[in-house]
C-alpha cells in the first residue's frame, strides 16, 4: 500500500486562486470575472497584476455569465467565480442558453461546493451542482482533490477549448498531491492497488478514502483506491479495469447520491459490467449550519462511513 502525507493542510479555493495567478502571467489571453466574492474565490493576487484583465460584476450571476460568453468571442478565455450554488443554480439557463449550446470557451469555477462550506447553511451549500452541470452537452466536469491538484486543475483547463465547471471548497483540507502532478483532463489516478474492493472518490473524500483503505488494511481487505477528479469525461477504462479485478465498488463524493459520481459509475457499471455498489453521499437532502467536520460526520461523508460500505459490498459481493 503507498503512503500518502499531509504536506499541510490547505483549501481547494486558494489552489485555484495559485493557479489563476500563474495563468495571469503566462497567458495573456485569460481573464477574470467574479460576483462580488474576491477574497472567498482568492482572485486578489491576480486583480493586482491584472487589473486591466478583471471585472467585477457585482451581485448579478447571470450577467457575469452572459459577459464572459461574449468575451471568448474575441477570443478571450474568461474564468468567472462565486460560488457554486450561485455558479449553477442561480445562473442556469443563462450557462445553458449562453456557455453550453454554442460551446463557448468558458472557465465556470465554483467554490464553497457541498456541505463544507459550513455554517452559512443549505441555502448557500449546494449538493447537486454535479448533476446539473454534467446534464449539459459539452461541459467538462472536474472536482479535484486538495490544494496542489486544484492548482494544477486551473492551469490545465485554460489549454482546453470548450465550457469546463471546475468545484473547489472552502475548509482547509490534507494537501498530499505532488506539487509538480500533471493534470489531465478524463484520466483517472490510481491512488493505492487492492484485489478486494474498489473505492472511487472525488473531491474531499479522495483522503477520506485513503484514510479508510489504511484501516480497512489493517482488517485484512484490500482496497484499491481511484481519484476521479474530472467525472465528466468519465475514465470508463480505468473504472472497468478496477472493478472487473475487485468485484464490487464503493462510490464516495460530498454530493447527493442523485446524479453525482456514483450515478456515473452505475450508469457505466449497469450497461458494461454489472456489479454490486454501495454510495457514500448524501441521501436526497439540504444541508444545514454546522462546522464542516460535524456535517461531514452527520451525513455520513468521511472515512468511517467509507469503511462501513466497504464492509457491506464485501457481503453482497460474496
Amino acid at each position: 500500500m503507498n503512503t500518502y502525507t499531509d504536506q499541510g493542510k490547505n483549501d481547494t479555493r486558494s489552489g485555484f486562486g495559485a493557479g489563476l495567478t500563474e495563468l495571469g502571467r503566462t497567458n495573456p489571453n485569460v481573464v477574470a470575472l467574479c460576483a462580488d466574492l474576491i477574497g472567498s474565490l482568492k482572485m486578489q493576487d491576480f486583480i493586482d497584476e491584472n487589473p486591466e484583465r478583471f471585472f467585477q460584476v457585482g451581485i448579478a450571476e447571470a450577467n457575469m455569465m452572459g459577459i464572459a460568453a461574449g468575451l471568448t468571442i474575441g477570443g478571450k478565455i474568461p474564468f468567472t467565480g462565486t460560488f457554486a450554488n450561485f455558479s449553477t443554480g442561480r445562473v442556469y439557463d443563462q450557462i445553458r442558453q449562453s456557455i453550453a449550446y454554442s460551446d463557448k470557451n468558458v472557465k465556470i469555477c465554483a467554490s464553497h461546493a457541498g456541505i463544507t462550506l459550513g455554517e452559512d447553511g443549505a441555502t448557500h451549500q449546494i449538493l447537486e451542482d454535479i448533476g446539473l452541470m454534467k446534464m449539459l452537452p459539452g461541459m467538462t466536469v472536474i472536482n479535484p482533490c486538495d490544494y496542489n491538484q486544484t492548482k494544477a486543475a486551473t492551469i490545465a483547463i485554460a489549454k482546453h477549448h470548450g465550457p469546463v465547471y471546475l468545484r473547489f471548497g472552502r475548509p482547509k483540507v490534507a494537501n498530499f498531491t505532488p506539487t509538480d502532478q500533471k493534470f489531465e483532463i478524463g484520466k483517472a489516478l490510481l491512488l493505492n492497488e487492492g484485489k478486494d474492493v474498489t473505492i472511487i472518490a472525488t473531491g474531499h473524500l479522495v483522503w477520506e478514502a485513503l484514510k479508510a483503505a489504511e484501516t480497512l488494511e489493517n482488517q485484512g481487505v484490500s482496497a484499491e483506491v481511484i481519484n476521479i477528479h474530472t467525472i465528466k469525461p468519465l475514465d470508463a477504462e480505468a473504472v472497468l479495469k478496477s472493478v472487473k479485478k475487485t468485484g464490487c465498488v464503493v462510490t464516495a463524493e460530498e454530493h447527493n447520491y442523485l446524479g453525482g459520481l456514483g450515478e456515473s459509475i452505475s450508469g457505466l457499471l449497469a450497461t458494461q459490467h454489472p456489479t454490486p455498489q454501495e454510495f457514500v453521499a448524501t441521501r436526497d437532502t439540504f444541508g444545514e449550519s454546522g462546522t464542516p467536520d460535524q456535517l461531514m460526520e452527520k451525513y455520513g461523508l468521511n472515512n468511517k462511513a467509507i469503511e462501513q460500505a466497504v464492509l457491506k459490498v464485501l457481503k453482497r459481493k460474496g
